[in-house]
Formats: C-alpha cells, structure tokens, sequence
C-alpha cells in the first residue's frame, strides 16, 4: 500500500505544477526513486496508471511515465567510508521496516569499515519528479 499512497502524492504534485505552468495535457513524468525507499516499482506504475485513469481528466490521459532507480550512497561521519545499500546484507525484516520508514535506516545500518551507525544519506532516498513535459 505504501506504493500507492506515494502514487497518489505524485499524481496530485503533477496535476497542481502542470496548472501553475498553463498545461491543458501532460505528455511525460520522470520520476526518480531512491534505492533506499524500497519501492515496488510494478506496483507503484500499476498505481499511478490506475490513479491517472480515475483522474477523469483530458489533462493526464496521454501522460507517459519514466522511472529511474538512484543507487543509495552513504558515508560514515567518523572515518568517512562511502558504500552503497547492497553492501549492507540486511535481512528481510530490516528490509521491510526501511521499506516503509527510510528514516529508520540508522537503527539497522553500520558503516562497513568502522561498524558506526553515525552516517549520512548522499544520494538514493525519497522519491521526486525530475520533469513533466506537456502543451499548454
């Protein structure tokens, strides 16, 4: 279900930007979506077509969705080691906890190097819209 509500949340960002900028009819989304949110990528398109649907509006029916995965980069705050999350091993219940809550992600991840949960998120986290194409 967590796909379907951060479906909705693009759906309703697109339509709200698209009328700042005048669109009578969007043509194309990017999304970008970061490794650490764990997203369901089939469900989270089937969701948004199936949003985009019951939108009921010429605005959104031609609208092609483009989706890129950013790898998750992290680095240690103490001895400044950068890794990525699949060098992470976590388990499935670890997974699924970050899956719904990334910020959680320092009670289950350590730095490789010197085992400090003290690390930062550089890259790969949330999920935004790169661009939206249309006509006015």
């Amino acid at each position: 279900m967590h796909e379907w509500a951060l479906a909705e949340a693009v759906i309703a960002t697109v339509i709200e930007e698209s009328r700042k900028e005048g669109l009578e009819e969007i043509t194309k989304i990017k999304i970008k979506i970061g490794e650490l949110q764990q997203i369901e990528t089939e469900i989270f398109e089937f969701a948004l077509n199936e949003l985009t649907k019951a939108q009921g509006t010429s605005l959104l029916t031609k609208m092609k969705v483009e989706m890129d995965t950013e790898r998750a980069i992290f680095r240690c705050r103490v001895c400044g080691n950068e890794w990525g999350f699949d060098d992470v091993g976590l388990g499935e219940d670890e997974n699924e906890a970050i899956h719904f809550a990334p910020e959680v992600a320092h009670a289950y991840i350590r730095c490789p190097s010197c085992k400090s949960p003290d690390f930062e998120v550089l890259q790969g986290r949330g999920v935004s819209i790169e661009y939206i194409k249309g006509r006015g």
